[in-house]
């Protein structure tokens, strides 16, 4: 930190700034007297695309491996959701395996998914109806080799994890039940109650625990991916218990720690998402691309729980409503879909909702339903509700927008390989092509299968590669005058009120400045897993922020007020982006796929 950086209490957050000079103009002066802070003169603050220097730190610990407790394995994953898992069981025995997680084995963003997992089973669905339901959610911009490739392959991944112990509901005729989520034309969803992500979980966990090919390391947090050369070679891990870094050699590395909700102060994610895989492969190297795409769910419940509870959009699916203040429907004239429109379409009608209402929330009817109904169907939503509060049968529900899902990610090509060599990734934290600016609903639980099928098989047929013998971190310096607890509060109420589902030039600039100041946090060696974590928070938010910032146009999941409409002239493509280098963009063809129901989209 320099000796003229000071931490200043604005607006209720904490946050990073120099200590007042001569060479503010009055513009700064305003904005000072408006927010109660210290803010850096427009001519020093960051241009779209610019990012703060220290970004460009390569390692976030300074170490020696050779000081250092070291393992090797011929494939290290890292993460324990439904990609993780399934990338470790499909590598085969013949290959000794070390999976990291940086919580317990079931701490995942799996795990909380409720609606299930989509597929193209049904008597009356295809291949062909799902690739054209995924092109139309992700709004030009998802590469239909990729979509073809996953909606294909469907049935063959849900064979396995049927293999692997998950049960699936059936239908009375005893055929495999499928419900009707936001995006879908019909009915595609297979699920287990609407507790879908456990059931996965749980069947992986036993899987996992009982291969012995699998050394499992729970509680180990990624520090950073390795490389010598151009190659990953492995990863720094810390073990949370000991706080001691270790090294793990790997002839591959596969990355599968999910999103990155927690940047958010409104989130559905639980608090192990923060980006850590991606601020990782950023400082790698690694190629990024389209992280501005970041998905609001619809209907998360309006109460003080955090993570906040998600309603499914498989009970809308069902038959319920979305109302505003005076007891109407408001998606009915908005979409064909109604309120089963793609997720992006709902998420900014609420908010012109709320707006003209001047409350927090719609509200959510399945009073229709039954008691009956909701309980067998929704039971784990029925106890959410009742232990809120609420009665499902009988009660209108608050609901609003959270943070969700983020649909960029590192650049992954259709096995899975990033740009890094010896570095594969799957899940959550990619950018595969499969969502482009719109995730479909339930469409992420079956990519997470697919590439790790995929990876496994393309694992077995590379060559090993040489091993690294030694890596040595650069200095960095060991001490900072900072609290983690106000840093990640300011980070998360700066994302959410300038970098959240609605955004601007002035709110993302004003977002951009405050993680600038954040961003000396990356220069200091820290220790403790929740201080890596805000740090990965750091990158990652503003590698969102900065994003949001080039896109000049509204898309999917990234919406500008003063950009409103979708610009196929300009913006048909995505932004990549390596560490050390400025954002290029990459021109796609458009899509032009109908919306199921009439119209375009």
């Amino acid at each position: 930190m320099s000796r003229g950086a000071r931490w200043a209490r604005s607006s209720g957050w904490w946050l990073l700034a120099e200590r007042p000079d001569t060479h503010r103009d009055e513009h700064d002066l305003a904005r000072e007297r408006r927010t109660g802070g210290t803010f850096l003169p427009d001519e020093r603050r960051l241009k779209a695309g610019e990012l703060p220097e220290s970004l460009g730190r390569r390692y976030l610990l300074e170490f020696d491996t050779d000081e250092l407790l070291q393992q090797r394995f011929d494939v290290l994953v890292v993460g324990s959701g439904i990609a993780g898992l399934m990338a470790a069981l499909s590598v085969g025995p013949e290959c000794k395996v070390g999976l990291v997680t940086k919580a317990r084995l079931t701490e995942t963003g799996t795990w909380y998914a409720q609606g299930g997992i989509a597929g193209a089973v049904g008597e009356a669905d295809s291949v062909e109806l799902h690739l054209a339901d995924t092109l139309v959610a992700g709004q030009g911009l998802c590469d239909e080799r990729v979509v073809r490739a996953v909606v294909g392959e469907a049935a063959a991944a849900l064979a396995d994890l049927e293999a692997l112990g998950v049960r699936f509901d059936l239908a009375e005729n005893g055929g495999v039940s499928l419900a009707r989520e936001g995006g879908h034309s019909l009915p595609r969803v297979l699920h287990t109650g609407d507790a879908t992500g456990a059931a996965i979980q749980g069947a992986l966990s036993s899987a996992i625990r009982s291969a012995d090919h699998v050394d499992l390391f729970e509680d180990h947090f990624l520090a950073d991916l390795l490389t010598a050369g151009e190659r990953c070679v492995g990863a720094l891990v810390l073990d949370g218990t000991t706080r001691r870094p270790a090294v793990f050699w790997a002839d591959s590395v596969v990355l599968a720690t999910g999103g990155c909700g927690q940047v958010y102060r409104v989130t559905t994610n639980p608090r192990i998402a923060t980006g850590d895989g991606l601020a990782a492969a950023w400082r790698a190297g690694a190629e990024i691309s389209d992280v501005e795409f970041v998905q609001f769910h619809p209907t998360a419940l309006d109460h003080a729980d955090h993570p906040r509870s998600l309603i499914t959009e498989a009970l809308r699916g069902e038959g319920a409503y979305l109302l505003d203040c005076s007891g109407e429907r408001f998606m009915a004239g908005v979409h064909p879909l109604a309120e089963l429109a793609p997720r992006d379409v709902v998420c900014r009608e609420i908010e012109g909702v709320m707006v003209r209402c001047q409350q927090p929330h719609v509200w959510l009817d399945a009073r229709h339903l039954g008691e009956a109904h909701l309980r067998k169907r929704f039971p784990t939503i029925w106890e959410r509700c009742k232990e809120a509060g609420y009665d499902l049968s009988a009660e209108l529900v608050p609901v609003a927008p959270a943070a969700h899902y983020m649909v960029g990610g590192v650049k992954v090509d259709l096995v899975g390989r990033t740009s890094l060599p010896g570095l594969y990734a799957a899940g959550e934290v990619t950018a595969s092509g499969l969502h482009g600016a719109n995730r479909l609903a339930s469409n992420s639980l079956l990519e997470g299968v697919v590439f790790s099928r995929r990876i496994a098989r393309a694992l077995h047929d590379g060559v090993p590669a040489e091993r690294a013998a030694r890596i040595v971190s650069g200095p960095v310096e060991q001490t900072a005058a900072f609290t983690i607890g106000a840093a990640r509060s300011t980070l998360q109420q700066a994302m959410t009120g300038f970098a959240g589902m609605i955004r601007s030039e002035g709110g993302l600039s004003e977002a951009a400045a405050v993680l600038a100041g954040l961003s000396r946090l990356l220069d200091v060696s820290l220790r403790r897993t929740e201080e890596l974590e805000v740090q990965n928070m750091i990158t990652v938010a503003a590698l969102i922020t900065h994003a949001a910032r080039v896109r000049a146009e509204t898309r999917g999941a990234h919406s500008r007020v003063d950009f409103p409409e979708r610009d196929d002239a300009n913006w048909a493509g995505h932004l990549v982006w390596q560490r050390g280098t400025t954002p290029r963009f990459v021109p796609v063809p458009v899509s032009h796929a109908r919306v199921p129901g009439g119209g375009d989209q």
